[in-house]
């Protein structure tokens, strides 16, 4: 199961790269139409915020998985192994509180949107919900990845970016 996890948050890491790619490529596009040929486009700005929305939030796990979030070492480097275990299963406990209280509020907002039919105030009138619906989507991937994490971590086995004794 936890492969399974660790799979799915490398698979949604390479779908937000692809997607961040695509943005630049649409913003690039929407540049060049706009101050090359003064024929700007009616779908580059939603579209790119649609698909910037889904990319951060499908990288959370991913960047999580990778040992890739900012981290302020000073304290923790002047702990022991153990002071320093305590302190990264207490970052994941944080981390997995944050990510239940975007699933639950995030939920709320979809279930809203999808009662009240809200849109986009674009030409295009996309329903709300299919951006919103990234943020419990995403968070649940974060809680899924910290809470592996967090079995590794208490059974002391290897993450993903090291053994726990390397990173600490």
């Amino acid at each position: 199961m936890l492969q399974l996890i660790d799979k799915l948050s490398d698979y949604c890491g390479i779908i937000s790269g692809i997607l961040f790619f695509a943005i630049g490529g649409m913003i690039t596009y929407e540049v060049t139409a706009r101050y090359g040929f003064t024929a700007p486009t009616i779908w580059a700005e939603e579209l790119s915020r649609f698909f910037q929305i889904w990319a951060v939030y499908l990288a959370a796990a991913y960047v999580l998985r990778h040992g890739k979030l900012i981290r302020i070492t000073m304290l923790i480097d002047r702990l022991n192994t153990r002071g320093r275990k305590l302190a990264e299963a207490f970052s994941l406990l944080a981390i997995s509180a944050f990510a239940l209280i975007a699933i639950w509020q995030g939920l709320i907002i979809v279930l809203e949107s999808l009662e009240f039919s809200r849109t986009t105030t674009s030409v295009f009138a996309v329903p709300m919900w299919m951006t919103e619906i990234a943020i419990p989507f995403g968070a649940g991937l974060l809680l899924l990845q910290c809470m592996a994490m967090l079995i590794r971590l208490i059974r002391g086995e290897e993450l993903y970016f090291g053994s726990i004794e390397e990173q600490l």
